[in-house]
């Protein structure tokens, strides 16, 4: 059944609707184009000039390969045989990525796992390992510790992924970098640049909840202070499940498989810092823009228990949307002829296209009332924002 949004798309973009999904009628053309990317993406970019990664390297003795370096959500190693190694690291910091004294531990260890296996799910590939390096002040060896491992356990329970070693030393503050390794079919694994223009652009879910549980979580001490006990339990219920997008985040590793498997994807990336971030990154490794329809951008509602607050905050559904990091969802790119084959995806009732790929350098945002802005890329870069 067309929806209102669904008519908006195909008036702004020329789309033909079969089911409820897209497919396009006009032809795709190819050009290559540089990005202003954020201050993270110039610092990476630096990396890998000076340390010449992503250039396959090839070892004699063993045919294993280097297959995609530096720039991606994860490295590639082919080793010969049917399947691919996916390998990426992530860090998590106290001070930057998190507060000590505000996020509970058991929350710390669960997310600091979940959001770097992330990268592989992002890539279609299945976790298998990793390896942590934990840094921690003294008076952290404690209860402190013990929770941080029982959510880190939990989170590598449900990911179906072992721990095979790592680091641990001292710090001023909570420290830690894990290194997953993920597995895949050799030659299935899909990158950020395989977006075409007439490409159909894809989230995989709702834009926004992780932001708006950061903001209740950092101002719910100062709301409930202020209200009756009654008022209080409905917010504290309104509360607790938006707070769990950000403390403990669900990540699409089914649907990223699914899409690698059976080729569906032309790229694809998870959304950790923003879909105004990571969109651009995507079309930057692509060569190519975007067009993006904001009333098809699938944001968090505010329940009516929370509303009062969220005016007080200023908080703005579609910017959280846009600009809020964290959520994990699937960012992805599929060709016209193969979006009817999507409904048999995971969560197909989730999937929500909002706009597609095109020709021009720029990435735009077409407003409610046809109005065309460039999407600034205003997510999360961690030399630009402060705790």
């Amino acid at each position: 059944m067309r929806t209102s949004a669904d008519l908006a798309l195909s008036r702004a973009f020329g789309f033909v609707f079969t089911s409820e999904h897209l497919t396009l009628s006009r032809e795709r053309q190819t050009t290559v184009q540089r990005f202003s990317m954020d201050r993270e993406g110039n610092l990476v970019e630096r990396i890998a000039r000076a340390l010449r990664s992503g250039a396959p390297k090839k070892h004699a003795k063993d045919g294993a390969a280097l297959h995609l370096g530096i720039g991606d959500d994860a490295a590639i190693i082919s080793p010969g045989g049917k399947n691919d190694w996916v390998l990426s690291c992530d860090a998590f910091l106290e001070g930057v990525h998190f507060l000590a004294k505000t996020h509970p531990p058991d929350s710390v260890g669960y997310k600091s796992l979940v959001r770097a296996t992330s990268d592989l799910g992002a890539m279609g590939a299945t976790p298998r390992y990793f390896l942590l390096m934990l840094a921690l002040p003294a008076n952290r060896t404690g209860a402190w510790l013990d929770q941080f491992l029982n959510g880190m356990a939990r989170a590598a329970h449900s990911l179906k992924t072992v721990l095979a070693g790592g680091d641990t030393t001292k710090g001023s503050v909570v420290s830690t970098s894990i290194t997953v390794v993920g597995e895949i079919g050799r030659g299935h694994a899909v990158t950020r640049s395989g977006a075409r223009p007439g490409d159909i652009i894809y989230v995989s879910g709702t834009l926004g909840r992780a932001q708006l549980g950061l903001e209740l979580l950092l101002h719910r001490k100062t709301k409930a202070s202020g209200l009756r006990s009654r008022r209080a339990r409905y917010f504290d219920r309104a509360l607790q499940g938006h707070l769990q997008s950000h403390l403990y985040p669900k990540i699409q590793l089914a649907l990223g498989t699914w899409l690698a498997k059976r080729r569906m994807a032309s790229a694809m990336m998870d959304i950790s810092d923003g879909l105004s971030t990571d969109l651009t990154r995507l079309c930057s490794a692509s060569g190519v823009g975007a067009r993006t329809l904001a009333e098809l951008v699938p944001r968090v509602a505010i329940p009516a228990e929370l509303s009062k607050l969220a005016v007080g905050l200023k908080l703005d559904p579609l910017q959280m949307a846009l600009h809020g990091g964290e959520d994990y969802e699937l960012l992805f790119t599929v060709s016209p002829r193969n979006v009817k084959n999507l409904r048999a995806a995971p969560g197909f009732s989730q999937l929500k296209a909002i706009g597609e790929v095109t020709r021009g350098k720029s990435i735009v945002l077409i407003g409610p009332r046809g109005t065309q802005d460039t999407l600034e890329p205003k997510g999360w870069d961690p030399f630009r924002h402060q705790q």
